[in-house]
């Protein structure tokens, strides 16, 4: 009896060993998901701020045009928002963030890393034009509220026992929706429809932070390699950073003051 009482000892010493091992491996993964996607907003937000400072001038010698809420854009500026030059600004990051998705499984860790900084710093070009149309207090008001909303959200996607698998169909279809009604809406010009479309997209990525934080989560797992777990963690980043950059621009078209 003894014998066997220590046999069974060790195999739940065993079990919760594993159980630690687990645990440890799943807050490394996902605290590198954290830390890249952290990474890829701080290089957005960089770049943003030094293309807009690039891009506008209080100086009227050195103005190539002028907005109609009298902002000077300079030759850089002129080019990047005006120019057809808009265009690749505008599509340049959704195209590497499908180069992105389809080709990361083949990539090094190094090499998709590299991918997602660049993509970030395209999308940083893309939105600094915010700061042309919103002021700075209230981009700066509505980031910090989008941080606080989405650590939540996220938050609870990781603790939560509730299996948020069946919220994706309809979260799916409700992205679809908005953006199928941004696209009429851009015909359209209707500040109700903008409203909907605003306050509907931040239930859709209010959402998603919570049900991608748990797929992420649940991607991990403990026998893959350096490199596969790596992938997963940049994949996983790109997840949470597109909800963020949407969660926030749709805060933005709700809360913020245009200058």
């Amino acid at each position: 009896m003894a014998t066997f009482d220590r046999n069974q000892a060790s195999r739940y010493a065993g079990s919760r060993a594993e159980a630690g091992l687990y645990d440890a491996g799943l807050r490394a993964y996902m605290l590198n998901v954290y830390n890249y996607m952290a990474l890829g907003l701080g290089i957005t937000g960089l770049t943003a701020l030094g293309t807009f400072m690039l891009s506008v001038t209080t100086n009227q010698a050195d103005a190539a045009a002028q907005l109609p809420n009298g902002m000077m854009l300079t030759s850089l500026g002129l080019a990047l928002f005006v120019s057809p030059l808009k265009w690749l600004v505008i599509l340049a990051p959704l195209a590497m963030v499908f180069f992105l998705s389809f080709r990361v499984h083949k990539m090094s860790v190094g090499a998709a890393q590299s991918t997602f900084w660049i993509y970030a710093a395209l999308v940083g070009i893309s939105l600094s034009s915010i700061l042309m149309v919103y002021t700075h207090q209230s981009v700066a008001r509505v980031f910090f509220i989008t941080a606080a909303s989405f650590g939540g959200l996220s938050l609870f996607g990781y603790v939560t026992k509730k299996d948020l698998s069946g919220w994706g169909s309809f979260l799916f279809m409700g992205l679809i929706g908005i953006i199928i009604a941004s696209l009429v809406n851009m015909f359209i010009g209707s500040s109700a429809m903008q409203f909907a479309i605003s306050v509907i997209g931040v239930l859709v990525f209010a959402g998603l932070t919570a049900y991608d934080t748990q797929q992420i989560k649940e991607m991990y797992y403990a026998g893959d390699s350096d490199v596969v777990a790596g992938r997963k963690a940049v994949m996983g980043a790109l997840r949470l950073y597109l909800d963020f950059i949407n969660l926030f621009l749709m805060l933005l078209q709700l809360f913020g003051n245009r200058d």
